[in-house]
């Protein structure tokens, strides 16, 4: 069963590798493109052996990571039924590469497509959100989340992520936002991690893959948070495809959200 202790063991290991293999390449990384027209650099590379040789540490189970080809992801997911790691060498490489301080590094354990415990760390801030099955989410030993939600949609923070969003919902959230603000910090494991901490209200990424939820849906999950795809249907943990996910701080705002973005697909 998971614990506390093996999420913490692992923002350890998260920490040594932030410190070692990419904090010492931030403002220096070339940022190369990838043929989906994402951003890499040979820091996520270098931060995805690292992980892969230090996780061993906690448990053998093979490793899917984003760097990974799809043909070595699906064999991992396949091999990994009893457990497997999911990571996020770099997450927000495109904010490493250009000298924004938000980006993190995320990793996963999840067992039958269920994450057991996970941590996402940003090295800039020194932030830790990890979670344990159970066990709730914290940030650097303090419980989440750290502020009540808005009550009403009306009052939310949102952070909207408008890629591979279908246009006619980009449109709507354009000219009639259903929210009070709006932010896109460019990381999807921290945006997760946000929500969960109370930052923001509710969110939306039109396109996610399994390495930039696996750790930040259970931290949100033990926070409290509501979560699913677009159109209400559970997210449903899966290497292959990407998906469109919606979050939000309290079971009654997720509702609502859903609603509203259901209601505008059209």
């Amino acid at each position: 069963m998971a614990t506390l202790t093996q999420a913490r063991a692992l923002e350890s290991i998260l920490r040594d590798v932030s410190r070692e293999a990419v904090m010492p390449a931030f403002l220096r990384a070339v940022r190369e493109k990838k043929a989906d027209g994402s951003s890499l650099t040979e820091v996520d590379l270098a931060s995805q052996r690292a992980l892969i040789a230090r996780l061993p540490e906690i448990a053998e189970a093979p490793v899917i990571g984003e760097e990974m080809s799809e043909s070595q992801q699906a064999e991992s997911w396949t091999a990994g039924e009893g457990g497997v790691w999911c990571i996020d060498p770099v997450d927000g490489t495109t904010n490493f590469a250009n000298g924004v301080p938000v980006f993190s590094l995320s990793v996963a354990y999840l067992v039958g497509g269920q994450t057991q415990f996970g941590v996402v760390y940003n090295p800039v801030a020194d932030e830790s959100f990890h979670a344990a099955r159970g066990h709730g989410a914290w940030l650097n030993g303090t419980r989440l989340p750290l502020r009540k939600p808005a009550v009403t949609l009306q009052d939310a923070v949102a952070g909207i992520d408008f890629k591979r969003l279908p246009p006619a919902l980009a449109a709507a959230l354009v000219t009639t936002p259903p929210y009070y603000s709006q932010r896109n910090f460019g990381s999807s494991a921290l945006e997760w991690c946000f929500v969960a901490a109370g930052r923001l209200d509710v969110y939306l990424h039109g396109g996610q893959g399994l390495w930039d939820y696996a750790a930040g849906r259970l931290i949100a999950e033990e926070a409290g948070c509501g979560h699913g795809v677009l159109g209400g249907s559970p997210l449903v943990a899966d290497p292959a495809g990407r998906r469109a996910v919606v979050v939000a701080a309290s079971p009654s705002l997720y509702d609502a959200w859903q609603a509203w973005l259901s209601a505008h697909l059209d």
